[in-house]
């Protein structure tokens, strides 16, 4: 179970991970907008406008991620199942975003998949 709670521990700092592509866009923007950064953001495109979106979609992914391996946890579920499903879920969730960054959208979708099915199979592990 400790392998889980570190992938509970790198799943939070991703959120701060994916930040730092969004915040090299937008200083090659014409410097960090510390003022309005969020209509800074809104004005990225290309690479800036994906990592942006790659960062927003873990902030709504890690709520769903913690929730699954947090009752898995509390339920004492099988301990193999629910490393598995982490390792799983922390796996999709780098290479989502690398295919985010590099613009590969079918591969990203799937991965994104992966990730989803791995936070639901947390919760019904939970159950089982």
């Amino acid at each position: 179970m400790f392998i889980a709670m570190l992938c509970l521990i790198f799943s939070a700092l991703m959120i701060l991970l994916t930040k730092v592509p969004v915040a090299m866009a937008m200083a090659g923007d014409g410097g960090y907008d510390n003022r309005h950064p969020r209509a800074q953001q809104a004005r990225l495109t290309g690479f800036g406008a994906r990592a942006l979106a790659a960062h927003q979609n873990m902030l709504e992914a890690f709520p769903i991620f913690a929730a699954g391996l947090l009752l898995a946890l509390w339920a004492e579920a099988d301990p193999f199942w629910t490393t598995a499903l982490a390792l799983a879920f922390v796996a999709a969730r780098v290479v989502y975003t690398i295919l985010y960054l590099g613009d590969y959208p079918v591969l990203r979708s799937m991965s994104w998949g992966v990730g989803f099915f791995a936070s639901l199979g947390l919760m019904v592990l939970a159950v089982w």
